[in-house]
C-alpha cells in the first residue's frame, strides 16, 4: 500500500511538472514569434526591430506575462473543477488539524446551526466530541439541541478489543477508552438533568465512522486502524434542499438511522445503569448490567 502511495505521489508530481513545462514552452514559443506577429499588427515595430536589446526585453517580458497568464488560467480551471466536485459531493467544510482558517470557517458554521433541534452522534467513546477543546462547534450544537441521540462503542465489546490491538499500548488504550466512555456518560447525564431528551445506545462492531449530525450538516471522520480518531481529517457534508439525494449527507445520515434502529444495539438506562435490549417492535426483551462505574451521575453507589 505504501508503495502504491509513493508511486501515485511520484506520478502526480511528474504530471504537474510536465504540465508546467508545456505551459512554459508554449508561452516562450509564442513570445519569440512576437517579431512575425508584430510585423503584421504593430505599426511601430520597425522602431523596436532596430533595437536588439529592446526587442529581447519585450520578448522576455511577453513570455513572462504568458507564463503567468497560462498558469493562472490553469489554477482557475482547477479551482472551478474542484468547486464543482465539492458541490456534487455536498462538501461544505474540511479540516486537518486546527489553524486560523479552520477557526474562521467554524465561526461561519456556528451561524448555520444556530437553530438546530436534533443532534445525532456515532463515535467510539464520545470524549473527543463532549470534552475535547477542538470540538467547540459540536458542543455548541449540543447546547442548542433538544433531542440528542448517541451511539458509542461498547468498551467491553469485541469491536473495541479488536481496535485497540491496532494501536500502540493496547492495554492502556483499552483502559483509556473505558474511562472516556465513563466521562461521556456522566456528561450525557448532565444534559438529561438540564431537561434535554437524551438517548444512548452501544454497538459491538469495530468502529468505522465517527458521525455528528447537527441539523442539515454531518461531520465525518474515518476510524482508521492504527490511528487515533483525533488525528484523522474531518469532513462536513450539507443537505442540498433542491436535490436531497445529491451528495454524501443523505448516505451518512441514513447510516446512522440504520444503526440506531438496529435491535442488536442495546439502550443505556440512565436511572439503573443497565443495558436494555429490545426486539424489532421496540418491546423490551432483556436487561443486562453495564460494568462502568459512573459516579458523576449519581446512578451508582
Amino acid at each position: 500500500m505504501d508503495h502504491d502511495k509513493y508511486l501515485h505521489s511520484f506520478t502526480q508530481g511528474i504530471r504537474h511538472a510536465f504540465s508546467h513545462v508545456v505551459i512554459t514552452l508554449l508561452a516562450v514559443g509564442i513570445a519569440f514569434s512576437l517579431p512575425m506577429i508584430a510585423k503584421s499588427i504593430l505599426l511601430y515595430w520597425p522602431e523596436i526591430e532596430g533595437n536588439s536589446q529592446l526587442q529581447i526585453f519585450m520578448e522576455i517580458s511577453f513570455a513572462i506575462v504568458l507564463v503567468l497568464l497560462f498558469n493562472f488560467s490553469k489554477i482557475a480551471w482547477d479551482g472551478w473543477r474542484s468547486m464543482r466536485m465539492n458541490k456534487i459531493a455536498s462538501l461544505v467544510y474540511a479540516r486537518e488539524g486546527r489553524d486560523w482558517m479552520s477557526r474562521w470557517k467554524e465561526r461561519d458554521m456556528r451561524k448555520k446551526i444556530a437553530s438546530v433541534r436534533d443532534v445525532y452522534i456515532m463515535s467510539i467513546t464520545g470524549y473527543d466530541t463532549f470534552s475535547s477543546e477542538s470540538c467547540e462547534l459540536q458542543q455548541q450544537a449540543l447546547d442548542l439541541a433538544y433531542e440528542i441521540r448517541v451511539m458509542l462503542a461498547n468498551p467491553y465489546g469485541k469491536g473495541v478489543a479488536s481496535r485497540v490491538q491496532s494501536l500502540s499500548g493496547p492495554e492502556a488504550m483499552l483502559q483509556s477508552y473505558r474511562h472516556e466512555t465513563e466521562v461521556s456518560i456522566a456528561y450525557l447525564c448532565k444534559l438529561t438533568a438540564a431537561g434535554k431528551k437524551v438517548k444512548l445506545k452501544f454497538y459491538e462492531e469495530p468502529p468505522f465512522w465517527k458521525l455528528v449530525v447537527a441539523g442539515e450538516y454531518v461531520w465525518v471522520q474515518y476510524c482508521r486502524d492504527g490511528h487515533e480518531i483525533k488525528t484523522q481529517p474531518e469532513y462536513v457534508f450539507g443537505l442540498q434542499h433542491g436535490n436531497p439525494q445529491r451528495g454524501f449527507f443523505e448516505p451518512f445520515y441514513k447510516h446512522f438511522l440504520d444503526q440506531w434502529n438496529d435491535p442488536r444495539h442495546p439502550e443505556f438506562n440512565f436511572e439503573t445503569s443497565e443495558l436494555v435490549y429490545r426486539n424489532g417492535d421496540g418491546n423490551e426483551i432483556q436487561r443486562g448490567a453495564f460494568p462502568l462505574h459512573v459516579e458523576e451521575c449519581g446512578l451508582r453507589s
